[in-house]
């Protein structure tokens, strides 16, 4: 059984909060069952990465970078269209140079 995405993104958080992150909740989604995107940004080079939660070809939970090098107002655009697609979705923001590494599952080198 998978966790609910509420009690998932509040452990997100704490994991970056006690590894020494700034992370906070930026869209709260259905408590059960939202899908979760997270943006990391890094605070002294100023870039900015998204991951969105997926699943691979085995069935397994992953990451992956659905704009992979894409400037920081187009996540912020994506983030905006994906609200609007879906308004259970969850957004959480991580300032932290390698914010992925908060992320239990694997994620997907792009």
């Amino acid at each position: 059984m998978l966790l609910a995405s509420e009690v998932w993104v509040a452990a997100l958080i704490r994991r970056a909060q006690l590894g020494g992150a700034f992370a906070t909740l930026v869209r709260k989604g259905d408590a059960r069952a939202g899908a979760v995107l997270v943006r990391t940004l890094d605070g002294r080079g100023g870039r900015a990465r998204l991951y969105a939660a997926a699943t691979g070809g085995a069935g397994e939970p992953l990451w992956m970078q659905p704009r992979p090098g894409a400037h920081e107002d187009e996540l912020d655009a994506y983030c905006q269209r994906a609200a609007r697609i879906d308004p259970d979705i969850w957004i959480v923001e991580i300032e932290d140079p390698d914010g992925a590494r908060f992320l239990t599952e694997a994620v997907e080198k792009s």
